[in-house]
C-alpha cells in the first residue's frame, strides 16, 4: 500500500509490531518433543491478545493460524498433533495477521536446538541474503535488480532460488502489488520500487530445488528436486533512503 498520513503509518506499525513479536515468541517457545499444532496454537493465543486476526486462517480458509514447515518443507507447512518437532530441525515459521484494517507478513527459518545437520550455513545465508537485499531497496530501484542480487549471493554461498516463491506489496490486503518480488531477474520486468509504500521482502534459499510444488494436501509445498528451503521475511516500508524495517521485532537477524 502507498502511507499516506500518519495514521496509515500508524497502523502498519502497529500490526507489524504484532506479527513480529508473535513469530519472535514463537520461536523461543519450540521446543523438542512439541507438536507444531501446540506451536501453532500458542501463537495463535497472542494474536488474540493483540487483537489481531491470523490472515491465512480468515483470508484463505488455511488449516491453522501460521504456517508452520519442517524439514523438507519449504512452505505453507499444516500445524498438526502429528508433527513432532525433534533436535536440529529446520523450522519455518510465516506469521502473517489483521489488525484494523491494516496487514503485516514476516517469517524466518531456524535450527532446533543443536544443528546436528548441518542446516545452519542455509538459515545464515537467507538471513544475509535478506539483509543485503533490504539495504539496497530504495524509492526507483528496480524489482528486477534486488531479485539478481538474491539469486547472485545465493550462487555465492553454493545455494539455489526458489523461482516461483516471491514478496509482495502488503498494506490493506495480505497479497498487494507489487506481487511477484521475486528472487531472481526477470529482465522484462521494468517495475520499480515506489517511495511509501509497504511491500513483504522474503528469501527462497535452497540446498537443489529451484521449484515448489504443492502436495496432495492443497497447500504444503516441497522442492522439485528435494533437498531444503530456508525463508526470511520482513515488512518493509520502502523511502529514499534506507528502509524502515516495520517487522523488525522478530529479531531473525540477532
Amino acid at each position: 500500500m502507498s502511507i499516506t498520513s500518519e495514521s496509515e503509518l500508524i497502523g502498519m506499525k502497529k500490526i507489524s509490531e504484532v506479527v513480529g513479536t508473535t513469530l519472535k515468541l514463537m520461536r523461543e517457545y519450540a521446543k523438542v518433543g512439541m507438536s507444531t499444532k501446540e506451536l501453532d496454537l500458542y501463537g495463535s493465543e497472542i494474536l488474540k491478545r493483540y487483537g489481531a486476526k491470523s490472515a491465512p486462517y480468515e483470508t484463505y480458509g488455511f488449516p491453522g493460524y501460521a504456517c508452520i514447515s519442517i524439514n523438507k518443507e519449504a512452505a505453507h507447512g499444516i500445524p498438526s498433533d502429528k508433527k513432532i518437532l525433534k533436535e536440529g530441525d529446520l523450522i519455518n515459521i510465516d506469521v502473517s495477521a489483521e489488525l484494523n484494517g491494516f496487514w503485516s507478513d514476516n517469517g524466518g527459518s531456524f535450527v532446533l536446538g543443536k544443528d546436528i545437520h548441518n542446516h545452519q550455513p542455509l538459515v545464515d545465508a537467507s538471513k544475509n541474503i535478506l539483509q543485503k537485499a533490504i539495504s539496497n531497496i530504495i524509492g526507483g530501484v528496480k524489482i528486477s535488480e534486488i531479485g539478481y542480487l538474491i539469486e547472485t549471493e545465493a550462487k555465492k554461498s553454493g545455494f539455489k532460488v526458489i523461482k516461483n516463491l516471491a514478496g509482495h506489496g502488503v498494506g490493506r490486503r495480505l497479497h498487494e502489488a507489487p506481487e511477484n518480488i521475486l528472487n531472481y531477474r526477470v529482465k522484462s520486468n521494468r517495475e520499480r520500487f515506489k517511495k511509501n509504500t509497504t511491500v513483504a521482502i522474503e528469501t527462497f534459499i535452497s540446498t537443489h530445488s529451484t521449484v515448489a510444488m504443492e502436495l496432495n494436501d492443497g497447500w504444503t509445498l516441497v522442492g522439485n528436486k528435494g533437498g531444503y528451503v530456508t525463508q526470511h521475511e520482513h515488512t518493509i516500508l520502502v523511502t529514499d533512503k534506507y528502509p524502515i524495517i516495520l517487522t523488525e521485532s522478530n529479531e531473525i537477524w540477532n
